[in-house]
């Protein structure tokens, strides 16, 4: 993806000062960059979203398997907890992800993803992984 290309060269370009430590980590398209200095840290996020488009998608499997009405208000923030889901309908979504992107999500990605933004990131990283 050429984002996360962009992303990882600006990432680069972040050199630490005399008296910093750099960490980066990535996990699901997202950089975790944390500064530490003698003062205080800085921690910044840079996040690498999925296309809308699977979002949408994302949110309308998650309608379905928690039967929320076609009106509800399902966006990338959304938490599966507070739209109802328990960890049974947290599996059946997954599940149901699985199906409609033709993908497999191991059980430790599973068990991390609380947000359909999170589920919609993991999907294009299955996918891009499968793509020659």
């Amino acid at each position: 993806m050429a984002t996360n290309m962009q992303a990882s060269r600006s990432l680069l370009s972040l050199r630490p000062q005399l008296n910093q430590r750099l960490a980066i980590t990535s996990s699901y398209g997202r950089w975790n960059v944390s500064f530490s200095s003698q003062s205080r840290p800085i921690r910044l996020t840079v996040t690498c979203a999925a296309k809308p488009q699977t979002v949408e998608k994302v949110s309308q499997i998650v309608k379905k398997q928690l039967a929320l009405s076609d009106d509800s208000n399902v966006t990338g923030e959304s938490k599966f907890a507070a739209l109802g889901a328990d960890s049974l309908d947290t599996v059946e979504i997954v599940m149901g992800l699985e199906e409609e992107f033709g993908i497999s999500v191991e059980e430790d990605s599973a068990q991390s993803i609380t947000t359909v933004q999170e589920a919609a990131d993991l999907i294009e990283d299955i996918l891009s992984k499968q793509s020659p």
